[in-house]
């Protein structure tokens, strides 16, 4: 849309010119302005190949949300099992109570920090008070 807008100006530049100048130079313009021309309009038809060359087959589109999938999948077990090993790892509640409190944390976030850290209470304040 800007490539036919500018030609426009071009070409309304070209016909005053000539205009103000004479019929013997605005022959030679015409030809310098018409070569332009069929430049750019070359140049817009490289680029829109270059965009009808890039759109995409359907079957690209079909491989690359199969992954996608596949990948969100792989993810959420991924985190499924994650989740099963911190709620295998013992924890004595009274720590979650004190760094609870101390902290003034959630319970939830204060057990979540010290399933991580595999039921180490020192190694998960020093974690939280960084």
């Amino acid at each position: 849309m800007g490539a036919a807008s500018d030609d426009t100006a071009a070409a309304a530049a070209a016909a005053a010119t000539a205009a103000e100048v004479g019929p013997s130079a605005a022959a030679g313009e015409a030809g310098a302005d018409s070569k332009d021309l069929q430049q750019q309009s070359k140049a817009l038809d490289k680029l829109t190949d270059h965009v009808e060359d890039r759109q995409l087959d359907s079957s690209r589109v079909q491989s690359a949300m199969a992954a996608l999938a596949s990948s969100k999948e792989a993810d959420w077990n991924a985190m499924r099992l994650r989740e099963k090993e911190l709620a295998a790892v013992k924890i004595n509640p009274t720590d979650v109570e004190i760094i609870a409190n101390e902290l003034e944390l959630d319970k939830k976030i204060a057990e979540r920090t010290l399933r991580e850290h595999k039921g180490d209470a020192v190694a998960a304040v020093r974690f939280l008070l960084r």
